[in-house]
Parts: C-alpha cells; structure tokens; sequence
C-alpha cells in the first residue's frame, strides 16, 4: 500500500508540473516578459561642433549717436547676417552684414528757417540708417552638447544715410554727421542654445565702433536669431 501511493503522489507532482510549470492557468502558456523599452537617444547627443559652416541671420537693434553734438541716441532695429567657415571645433573665419533703421533726435532746429515750404517749422526725428559690411574670426571659448559661448571680432566698412528726411538740407544743421562711408567694427560675442546638432538659437551682444566723425564712436548692438550648421562633417580629436 505504502510504494502504491507513493506511486501515485509521483504521477500527480509530474502531472502538476506539466500544467502548471511552463504554463498559465488552464495550460494557457506563459511567455517571458517583454524586454525593457529604451528610452529614446537624446536630442543633442549628436552635438560634435565639426560641422564646417555655420550661417546665422537674426533680428538686430543698436542704440546709436547719428552726430557729434545731438544729447539723444538713436534706437535703430535692423538685421544682422553672418557665414563662417570653421576650420576646427574652436576656430573659424567669415563674413557679417548689418543692418539698421529708425528716426533719431536733433539739435535744436527751425527747419530751413524760411517761415514757408516744406522745411518751415522745426524738423523732428528724422530717418538715419547705417550699414556695416565687416569680416574677421570667431571663437569658441566654451562648448557643451546644450550651449556654446563664443567670442568674435569683425572689422571692415561702415556707411552711414543721415539727409534722407532734411529736405536738402544740411545735416549738420541738425547735429547730424554727413553721409559717408567710413571705417567699422564690431567685437563681443553670442551665446548659443543648442535645440538639434545642427539649429541653434542665438543671443549676440557687442559693441560696434566707426569714425564718422573726427574721432571714434562707440554703440552698443544685440541681435537675436538661428544659426544652421552645415557641410560635410570634419573629424575632431
């Protein structure tokens, strides 16, 4: 009796085992658990800074002195537009244009003075305008995959429209320097905001310096725009 029902407690462990060991519930079978989802790859790991050009246009301002004698700056709103050529992940040479527009006090003034015509009364908050065309290099003081601090210095030509809204007049009866082209530059440096390896955002604030006038004349300019990086990717160490 004893080996009889030992016999049948070893037909019911093995029977256990074939429903219930590889297997559900009512011999559904039981697959293994799903493999852990990844998450996904980073947006900016991808960020190298080998990318050979790097263009970037922005919307631009500059608080600027349209003459030697007028008590109230100009606040200009314009553009600026930059390409450079990166020959490392720290160096690179180019090219910037600027842009910038708007109305600027005067002197004190009575028009043409006339007591008639157009230009009788005083004129006020003329149009002025000025554009720099500039090259020079640029540098990467810091970088990491989210932002990059750069520094950079241009240098070139600088035309300045200052008569456009004095009917002929004189512009320096109006504490305003006559139209010229003159020397320009501009140093600073931007931070750039990394949003993909190739977009960035852009803050750039600096100052820019021309000689309208028999000395140097220094404004403070910030722009706010996109770079896109792009070319053929060089190897870095």
């Amino acid at each position: 009796m004893k080996s009889k029902w030992t016999v049948q407690l070893g037909v019911a462990a093995v029977a256990a085992v074939m429903c219930f060991g590889g297997t559900g519930v009512l011999g559904q079978v039981v697959s293994p658990p799903p493999n852990p989802q990844l998450p996904p790859p980073a947006p900016l790991a991808d960020v190298k800074y080998n990318y050979p050009w790097e263009i970037y246009g922005g919307l631009a301002y500059s608080h600027f002195d349209a003459g030697p004698n007028l008590m109230q700056g100009a606040n200009l709103g314009g553009f600026d537009a930059q390409a450079i050529r990166f020959f490392s992940r720290r160096w690179g040479l180019g090219v910037d244009a600027r842009g910038y527009y708007g109305t600027s006090g005067t002197t004190p003034n009575c028009g043409s003075c006339s007591g008639s015509g157009p230009n009788a009364g005083p004129i006020r908050g003329p149009f002025v305008s000025e554009h720099l065309f500039m090259g020079g290099a640029e540098y990467r003081l810091a970088m990491n995959e989210h932002v990059a601090i750069m520094l950079h210095g241009f240098a070139g030509g600088a035309y300045g429209y200052f008569d456009g809204a004095l009917g002929g007049l004189p512009p320096s009866r109006f504490g305003f320097f006559a139209n010229q082209l003159a020397f320009g530059s501009a140093y600073g440096g931007s931070i750039d905001l990394n949003r993909s390896p190739r977009l960035v955002f852009r803050i750039s604030p600096d100052g820019t310096l021309t000689t309208y006038g028999n000395g140097t004349e220094e404004h403070f300019a910030i722009s706010v725009g996109i770079v896109y990086r792009m070319g053929h990717q060089f190897k870095t160490k």
